[in-house]
């Protein structure tokens, strides 16, 4: 066990990346065929084939996911990825050929890096050569390229901003295995649950410690454009025998990792989706499921902070955390400025 979701036997992950435009894309394999679900809790969802997972459609197992970068073009890589997967002989018999079935969901980006740049068929095709059952890189890769927290630039500067990317985890109980992705592009602050201590957000005006989002929303007074362009994304898959239904409860409980982590999460505005890919190796109950889907999103979460690098004018953690440092616990230490901690 290495700690990612390629611990579970037969899914592979591949990324493949524009690091000057800032933006990519992460594949999820599941070349046998995998049962999934999907829950969608964002208000803004940019999506592909989702409609397939419902326990009424035909269609029983998805051979994919992706996820993507910028923001609803992105969808287009799913396109190469089906091509990747037919030409290897995987997919929906529909007898003249095999038709791969691939969900995808999609980040905004476009504000790091060129918007003019976005993920392709080409793309697409690209992660699923790289795709292997080893550990996936984490950070600054994939689709958590041009991932980032915090109000986009057009508003308040990317000195405010904070790079993200994205982050795998995994746990294991016996024979069964639970494994989560999550590309993080959010607003809200990222809250390490151990503690419930921020430990990434948007910036104050020096830089040198977290603003609150909470307290960005209240000085706000309403919904706008500042909060618009953010999602996190993710996938979580288990050798656990599920059908289409329990698959989709897994996936609504897998959110639980974006709140407890991200705050706030879910908002009008945001995108927050998560897949969840069954194998069906092992008998396991779904609650139990579910409860590990939760705990390795969240942990994914934490994991795509703390591994993304600063990069496109924005600081990642380690800068970030050494500015805190240099200032203090009584101006800059995180949970030490207004709206840091939550009760």
């Amino acid at each position: 066990m290495q700690g990612s979701i390629t611990d579970v036997r037969g899914i592979l992950v591949g990324h493949a990346q524009d690091a000057v435009a800032a933006t990519g894309c992460t594949v999820v394999l599941c070349t046998a065929g995998a049962v999934a679900g999907v829950d969608v809790r964002g208000g803004a969802p940019g999506t592909r084939e989702i409609s397939c997972m419902d326990a009424s459609a035909t269609v029983q197992h998805v051979h994919g996911v992706l996820l993507a970068g910028g923001s609803a073009f992105g969808v287009d890589a799913a396109g190469g990825v089906m091509r990747w997967l037919e030409e290897h002989g995987f997919g929906f018999d529909v007898k003249v050929t095999r038709v791969p079935i691939v969900p995808a969901a999609i980040i905004y980006d476009l504000t790091v890096g060129s918007h003019a740049v976005r993920p392709d068929a080409a793309m697409g095709y690209a992660a699923c050569r790289a795709a292997s059952a080893d550990p996936p890189a984490q950070g600054n890769v994939g689709a958590g390229t041009g991932a980032a927290i915090g109000p986009k630039p057009w508003s308040i500067g990317s000195s405010r901003m904070m790079k993200t990317g994205i982050g795998t985890a995994s746990r294991w109980i016996g024979d069964l295995v639970v494994g989560g992705i999550v590309a993080v592009n959010c607003f809200g602050d990222i809250v390490d649950p151990s503690t419930g201590t921020v430990v990434a957000g948007a910036l104050t005006e020096p830089g040198d410690a977290f603003a609150g989002a909470m307290n960005l929303l209240a000085s706000m007074g309403k919904w706008s454009a500042e909060c618009s362009t953010n999602t996190s994304i993710g996938a979580v898959a288990t050798n656990a025998r599920l059908d289409k239904g329990q698959a989709r409860r897994v996936a609504i409980m897998a959110q639980d990792g974006l709140a407890r982590t991200i705050v706030p999460a879910h908002t009008p505005m945001d995108g927050d989706t998560v897949f969840c890919l069954s194998t069906g190796e092992v008998e396991a109950d779904v609650s139990l499921v579910g409860a590990l889907a939760a705990e390795v999103v969240a942990q994914s979460v934490l994991n795509a902070v703390r591994m993304a690098e600063s990069a496109y004018g924005v600081a990642g953690y380690r800068e970030v955390h050494e500015r805190i440092r240099r200032v203090g616990p009584a101006d800059g230490q995180p949970g030490a400025s207004k709206g840091a901690r939550r009760s």
